[in-house]
């Protein structure tokens, strides 16, 4: 049962959902995006990272331009789902929560934020549109 259609009405759940199709639609064809994949480690840790910088320059979610970033979480080489964030949500995210700090990627040559899964949902579903400063 919808939250928003307590009378079961299918007319009402379609239109909903043709309104956020579109906007996947929309996100796909015309926005930039990143996307980054995860490989099977956040299984056991509950941790994503994201890049910030790589070989001393800032790179990843720093210098991103894309309005989008799409985070794939693959186990076993199948990709199980895919998280996607407005990039300034993350970037907020980040900011705010100030997330440690690892060492990854070829060589290790990249900073990357740990970020843990359940507490950015926690931020997401509490999180009001705007920045904080």
């Amino acid at each position: 049962m919808s939250l928003l259609n307590n009378d079961r009405r299918f007319d009402i759940d379609l239109q909903y959902g043709q309104i956020h199709e579109r906007q996947v639609a929309d996100m796909l064809q015309n926005s930039r995006i990143e996307v980054k994949t995860e490989r099977g480690l956040w299984t056991k840790t509950g941790n994503i990272v994201i890049e910030f910088e790589s070989r001393n320059k800032p790179s990843g979610i720093q210098t991103t331009e894309a309005e989008y970033w799409f985070h794939n979480l693959e186990k076993d080489g199948q990709i199980l789902c895919t998280l996607v964030f407005p990039t300034e949500v993350l970037r907020n995210y980040i900011r705010i929560n100030m997330p440690s700090v690892v060492r990854g990627g070829d060589n290790y040559t990249s900073l990357l934020y740990k970020i843990n899964l359940s507490e950015l949902m926690k931020y997401l579903g509490e999180y009001n549109g705007k920045p904080e400063l």
